[in-house]
């Protein structure tokens, strides 16, 4: 079925269901960043790929509603397809809920499955509806039903993450989520996001493509948690231990039917940022809800000490393996036949041959040339292109290990490039490099910093059209809430940064048609001098991989800049030199040589 079939197959279901705006946002059941190949129904009906994107389909019109990292991406894959493109965040492009609005006839009923869409999208589309006679009907997955071959459910085995990587217990961290619930009077904390279980009970598994989680629910209640996932992920074990923590596990679906019946008059605590429309509807209406974050959202950001000093080994590991995929790619390139796609299975097999090694964190971007230039890029069979000199290579990829989760951006010229590809390059380091170097007061959030990368830019008048940097969770998800770098105002969280959070530094520069530059370190929060002006905090760099000398130019930068990277390539040399062959360290000698 092409994709204008697709749609016209989900207008007919609408018609029977009658229904005039169907939604189909990019959601699983518990709004995760990334899902599982069941839940990318948008996907199927719209042929678009990326991973954030909402379609909207009337009985004469669709839409696809996308952020500016796909802009490009999203213009290509849904050429003669039917369906418009509509870029978010630019002047006069209306947002999703002013199209719906505008669309809507008087009485007319709006659509979505309510388990794929947030409370308060929901709550959004049930005001459009009420200011139009009209209702909602929340309770069928037409997609699903059109996707005649829709992937089975995922049945990956779950697996435990000892405490000699999480650092605390389940015990101990059950026990200060149910404090956090005795200061805010609630008897009873639902949690819907993937993340947020596996953090609280030490649990990880393989249910979303990059994100090592266990489809589930948790119910905690003052003495003891339900558990709604597949029993049979569990081995002898884990159940062992969720037995000695009062933990029970329930089928995945019954929560639903189990919040239905909620009795007496308990208060629930529950997040609506995490929370699906459908399971907040199903709470019976005499029971008081407490919306608030999940206590665990904060807890899991602030990494404990020993996390902090595994994500340290996880990212010497990554160090080790980057660069030698950097020696490889600069003394290969033009003697052995290399593409996009070759040369990311190249670094995959790198990272493969460390101990402790679990797999990639998210889908690898490995573009060359002008398809650096899509923020987003995904080679395919159809896209991969051959690696050749003359021109940028952008590599976004990372890892997960025991010992912590990987974030690199790196990109290199492929022998000698032009000016101004050098010039947006040097931008782009002295960006990441000051941002690196920041000292602040206690306090900051990621919004009061974002400037000092993208000032950068601002002075060339250029700008980059994504934010500056995210958290980054220990073997869960690779961008975590609730931390980033971005000024723009939004739907963000305001969160000081704290001791032991992991952000991204990640500035870039994309050129349409000729070429993208990114260069991204991971950092680690850390606490610096203390005085009568208060506690002032400082970064930590985890990533330690060469910045490629190929593409700067030295004279651009200041002298404290050119000292930042000095200082930063010496202690490239120092702790990924001792771990590569004779002949790849004379190269590390040089590639972080002193400028």
């Amino acid at each position: 079925m092409k994709v204008h079939e697709r749609i016209d197959a989900l207008r007919r279901e609408m018609e029977k269901e009658g229904i005039d705006i169907y939604i189909v946002p990019t959601a699983d059941y518990h709004h995760s960043e990334y899902v599982g190949e069941y839940f990318k129904v948008r996907q199927f009906l719209t042929g678009f790929t990326g991973s954030a994107g909402t379609a909207v389909i009337t009985k004469d019109k669709a839409g696809l509603w996308t952020d500016g990292r796909y802009f490009i991406q999203a213009d290509r894959q849904l050429s003669g397809s039917g369906i418009c493109l509509y870029r978010m965040g630019e002047p006069g492009v209306d947002t999703i809920e002013e199209f719906v609005e505008s669309e809507l006839p008087r009485k007319g009923v709006i659509g979505f499955d309510g388990r794929t869409v947030g409370i308060k999208d929901g709550r959004i589309y049930e005001e459009i509806a009420r200011k139009k006679e009209g209702r909602l009907e929340y309770s069928y997955d037409l997609g699903g039903r059109v996707w005649t071959e829709r992937p089975e459910m995922p049945k990956a085995k779950a697996f435990r993450l000892d405490v000699k990587y999480a650092g605390e217990p389940a015990a101990s961290k059950l026990d200060r989520i149910r404090k956090k619930m005795m200061e805010k009077g609630v008897d009873v904390h639902i949690i819907s996001s993937l993340d947020d279980v596996a953090w609280a009970l030490n649990i990880r598994g393989g249910d979303v493509a990059y994100c090592p989680l266990v489809l589930s629910y948790a119910v905690i209640w003052t003495d003891h948690v339900d558990l709604y996932a597949d029993r049979g992920k569990f081995s002898e074990d884990i159940l062992q231990e969720f037995a000695e923590n009062n933990i029970r596990v329930l089928p995945y679906g019954q929560i639903y039917e189990d919040v239905r019946g909620i009795s007496g008059k308990p208060v629930i605590l529950l997040d609506p940022e995490r929370t699906s429309y459908a399971l907040y509807k199903d709470i019976p209406e005499n029971v008081k809800i407490v919306e608030e974050q999940n206590p665990s959202v904060l807890m899991k950001s602030e990494k404990n000490d020993v996390e902090a000093e595994n994500i340290r080994k996880a990212h010497l590991k990554d160090g080790i393996a980057h660069t030698r995929f950097m020696y490889w790619l600069k003394k290969n390139i033009g003697k052995i036949p290399m593409t996009e796609i070759s040369a990311s299975d190249k670094l995959e097999e790198f990272r493969a041959e460390l101990e402790g090694y679990l797999g990639a964190s998210f889908a690898p971007i490995s573009a060359f040339a002008d398809h650096g230039a899509v923020i987003h890029y995904s080679a395919t069979e159809e896209t991969d292109v051959k690696l050749e000199k003359g021109k940028l290579f952008l590599t976004d990829t990372g890892g997960h290990y025991w010992e912590g989760t990987t974030d690199i951006t790196r990109t290199v010229a492929l022998g000698e490039v032009s000016r101004k590809e050098k010039e947006h390059f040097t931008l782009t380091a002295r960006a990441m490099l000051r941002l690196a170097n920041t000292v602040f007061l206690h306090g900051c959030t990621g919004a009061n910093l974002d400037c000092i990368a993208r000032e950068i830019f601002w002075k060339e008048k250029l700008n980059f059209n994504h934010g500056t940097g995210h958290g980054v969770g220990y073997l869960t998800n690779v961008h975590e809430a609730p931390i980033n770098f971005r000024w723009k105002e939004g739907n963000y969280p305001v969160q000081p940064l704290e001791k032991n959070m992991v952000i991204s530094d990640e500035p870039g520069i994309y050129i349409e048609d000729s070429h993208g530059i990114r260069l991204e370190n991971l950092l680690l929060v850390q606490e610096d001098e203390k005085n009568e002006y208060g506690q002032f905090m400082r970064f930590e760099i985890l990533t330690y991989v060469p910045i490629d000398l190929d593409a700067l130019l030295p004279e651009m930068m200041t002298a404290e800049e050119r000292e930042m990277l000095n200082e930063y390539h010496r202690k490239v040399y120092e702790l990924i030199g001792p771990h590569l062959n004779e002949e790849e360290r004379v190269w590390l000698k040089e590639c972080t040589r002193p400028v």
